[in-house]
């Protein structure tokens, strides 16, 4: 999404420069309304502040973290006056991580927020209303994220100790934790003894960062910059051993088992499949909304038996699988070769033979592909935060009747968008994906159709 919200006007600063607000200075501030990020915004002496973790209609003091010409940006130090939208944060841990930005609005509030910077982007950019808005597709708002990446610093010069936790809001400084209440429960269980275990390691300075995974199995990968010491790797081993989980180490190289260990994988129920990955291949943290993403997809797909289905940037198959289960022939295509071989793994060892998987450039021409020369009945997108631009412009020459684009930010989709309407196409539906509850995250998914002929 845009930085600072969609459609803003920045009031005017007069003819004379004003001077430099320092980081640090402290600010009373009446908070007027609420950027797309979900910060709130003021405006005092011609400047426009953006103050993280204030609401509409209140007064607080804010703490500046940074300021430049017109634009401050600043954090919240005291509520003066609170709106009747701010909550009590669930975690103790909520207004100094970075991690999640908006446990003191409710979930229907945030969802609100997120429709409405969703609905901006397409209406502000493409121009474009979708003919249906669909209800977002949600989660518990706590207990959902099922894979985290912890930092970890070793303090030489002061306290001498371990710091493992998440990044500060809008620093580099590690908030050390104790609980997180957005992982999954067998992560959230596993906390204690892991932090525990990092603690007591005879060299900690040698930990670099330590990633959590819930699936299929429960794993943990110790990111090492220095060799680990035989000592330190059986505590890590008898950590692991004890809390029933795999251990992954890595060094220069790529991640691997310490011992054989059973795949890591995650299961797609609907559609009786299961696909595995390992640590460093991309996989939705929300395990409910991903489900229900998927069927979302494959409804407003709708794919005949033996149609021809395109799914670019597939990663590991997560829609061309159970695409594949629904009867359509289906093309993945993905930048990655790891991702292409791990894709044509879980059709292998899902018995589905329907599905066939390549590794192209995805910036280049699509007609020079043979893999592209019978072109498609529809097609799917699920592409990075920059949107899938080049791909976009020629999706014309494939001949899809039917798009189906799904979108991790609202304003490179507006952008393609305005582009397939350009093309003949139609904004059917657009729904909002709640991937990352207690966060301004947008996601989202939208159809396109263009009449036959």
């Amino acid at each position: 999404m845009a930085r600072h919200g969609g459609g803003l006007r920045f009031q005017p600063s007069g003819g004379e420069r004003k001077p430099q607000i320092p980081v640090g200075k402290k600010q009373r501030l009446s908070v007027e309304r609420l950027a797309n990020d979900g910060r709130g915004i003021a405006f005092v002496e011609g400047r426009t502040w953006f103050i993280e973790g204030a609401l509409a209609g209140e007064q607080v003091e804010a703490r500046v973290l940074a300021a430049r010409s017109q634009v401050v940006e600043a954090r919240v130090e005291r509520v003066l006056a609170s709106s009747a939208q701010r909550r009590a944060e669930p975690c103790p841990h909520a207004r100094v991580c970075g991690g999640c930005t908006l446990q003191h609005l409710s979930a229907e509030d945030q969802l609100a927020l997120k429709q409405r910077s969703l609905a901006e982007q397409l209406s502000r950019v493409a121009g474009v209303e979708p003919e249906q808005w669909v209800a977002p597709l949600t989660s518990p708002e706590f207990g959902y994220r099922r894979r985290a990446r912890l930092a970890v610093r070793w303090d030489n010069k002061k306290a001498r100790q371990l710091d493992v936790g998440f990044r500060a809001s809008a620093s580099q400084n590690i908030v050390s934790i104790e609980q997180c209440p957005v992982l999954v429960r067998p992560l959230q269980l596993l906390l204690p003894a892991l932090l525990a275990v990092l603690k007591a390691l005879d060299k900690p300075q040698a930990i670099g960062h330590v990633e959590l995974f819930s699936g299929t199995a429960e794993a943990v990968l110790v990111r090492h910059t220095a060799p680990l010491s035989d000592f330190d790797r059986q505590r890590l081993v008898a950590f692991a051993d004890e809390a029933g989980v795999q251990l992954w180490l890595q060094g220069e190289g790529p991640a691997a088992p310490l011992r054989p260990a059973q795949a890591l994988g995650y299961r797609l129920a609907q559609w009786d499949l299961q696909l595995e990955w390992r640590p460093g291949d991309f996989v939705q943290v929300n395990e409910p909304v991903n489900e229900a993403m998927v069927a979302q997809a494959l409804d407003w797909l709708a794919p005949v038996q033996h149609a021809r289905v395109l799914d670019l940037f597939c990663g590991l198959g997560n829609f061309a699988l159970p695409l594949a289960r629904a009867g359509a022939q289906v093309t993945g295509v993905e930048g990655v070769e790891e991702m292409v071989e791990r894709a044509r793994t879980n059709a292998v060892h899902n018995g589905l033979e329907n599905a066939h998987f390549y590794r192209a450039d995805l910036s280049k021409p699509l007609a020079e592909a043979g893999w592209a020369c019978e072109g498609f009945h529809a097609v799917l997108l699920d592409p990075p935060r920059d949107g899938a631009w080049e791909v976009v412009r020629q999706m014309a020459t494939l001949g899809a009747e039917r798009i189906v684009y799904v979108s991790c930010n609202p304003a490179t989709l507006a952008r393609d968008a305005a582009e397939l309407v350009r093309q003949g196409y139609r904004l059917k539906r657009a729904g909002m994906l709640d991937m990352f509850p207690q966060t301004a995250h947008v996601e989202a998914m939208a159809l396109f159709e263009r009449p036959a002929g």
